[in-house]
């Protein structure tokens, strides 16, 4: 009787339980709710930018020279200021060959001269009392050429032994000393003019959208073309220095292996020789900015929305994205700069949507759809 008991008792609670389970009445199904993204948005409109374009490049002379003996002999004098780093001014004798055998040819030469000249005029004046013949006067003054001549070469010899340049300068490198025996062809030296700098700076495609560079043809026509003014930027002593220089020509080519144009600034008297400043010396490594033309109906566009390198996220009059690219013409540190791909008055989005598709339907942040929606879930939730 026991064991009835004990087995009954578990049994008629199970049966209980399950007859109280089912007279319980299911509860109202509600409606399910699918939620579109919210999503903020800008709306684009056009303003006016002035750029500004960045690029560096390595000063180095306009004019370098490359010291040639142009005669033979021995190094007699050499100027003081005729070491690295030596400043010189223009014409000053830096170096002199030995001259003492031009100088004997040049007398020799003119002695020649002298000899002709008088063989030239006895011959003149016999053919004029008809003792000479028409040939033997046009041999006597081809002879009195050819002296001439050679004493002009002798004349330009014994000048070639003075060593000098047409342009204010420094010495580069010495490479011929006092006492050496140089020949024709022989190297002395490198020098260089101070009276202009240049540097080549890089250009982008999208750097010349908004810089009017000089082109062959203005240059051609004109002497005179200016382009855009730069400020130079370099470190020197621990100290950032700046500079004002111009653009006075492009290259006029692409570099094929890097696709870039470069346009060559020019600055005078780097050295600061005959003005006040900083000096800019040769070699430097400078950054550029470029001042570029005001820019109009472009669109200003915070950099950290756009998706890839050049993907904006558009909200159409639907409310479904169109995801497409636009022309971003320059960008700084938080802002792309757009003027094709997007027309004023188009809605971008600035929430970040991990896959955007097109045609994806999404709401607006603060438009009364979206509240009414968020509404009803909140309402829906506190039936359960």
């Amino acid at each position: 009787m026991r064991i009835f008991i004990a087995l009954g008792i578990p049994g008629l609670a199970i049966i209980i339980v399950l007859a109280m389970i089912g007279m319980k009445s299911e509860p109202p199904k509600k409606a399910q709710v699918t939620l579109d993204q919210i999503v903020n948005i800008i709306e684009l409109e056009p303003m006016t930018a002035e750029f500004e374009i960045q690029s560096q490049g390595t000063v180095r002379p306009r004019t370098e020279t490359i010291l040639s003996a142009e005669v033979s002999g021995t190094i007699v004098e050499i100027s003081p200021k005729f070491i690295a780093g030596g400043v010189f001014r223009e014409n000053e004798v830096l170096m002199r060959i030995d001259p003492t055998n031009y100088m004997v040819e040049l007398r020799q030469a003119e002695a020649l001269v002298k000899q002709r000249q008088i063989e030239f005029d006895g011959a003149s004046k016999l053919r004029e009392q008809g003792y000479r013949a028409e040939v033997e006067l046009a041999s006597a003054a081809a002879a009195l050429a050819t002296a001439k001549a050679n004493m002009v070469r002798a004349q330009r010899n014994l000048e070639r032994t003075y060593i000098k340049l047409p342009y204010e300068g420094i010495v580069r490198a010495k490479e011929a000393d006092l006492g050496q025996f140089v020949s024709m062809g022989t190297r002395l030296g490198i020098t260089f003019a101070t009276n202009f700098a240049e540097i080549r700076l890089p250009l982008t495609d999208n750097d010349l959208i908004f810089l009017e560079l000089p082109g062959a043809a203005e240059m051609a026509a004109s002497d005179d073309v200016i382009g855009p003014s730069v400020v130079l930027t370099a470190t020197q002593r621990g100290q950032q220095v700046s500079w004002t220089a111009t653009i006075v020509r492009s290259e006029g080519v692409v570099d094929e292996s890097n696709r870039v144009t470069y346009a060559v600034v020019q600055i005078a008297d780097p050295y600061r020789l005959h003005m006040e400043g900083d000096s800019l010396p040769m070699g430097t490594f400078v950054a550029a900015t470029i001042q570029a033309p005001t820019a109009v109906n472009v669109f200003r566009i915070p950099r950290g929305i756009v998706r890839g390198s050049d993907e904006l996220i558009f909200v159409d009059s639907d409310n479904k994205l169109n995801v497409r690219a636009v022309n971003i013409v320059n960008s700084d540190a938080d802002y792309v700069y757009v003027n094709e791909g997007a027309i004023a008055g188009e809605r971008i989005v600035t929430t970040a949507i991990p896959t955007p598709v097109n045609g994806m339907p999404v709401r607006i942040a603060g438009e009364a759809g979206s509240a009414s929606s968020i509404n009803e879930v909140a309402t829906s939730l506190s039936e359960y």
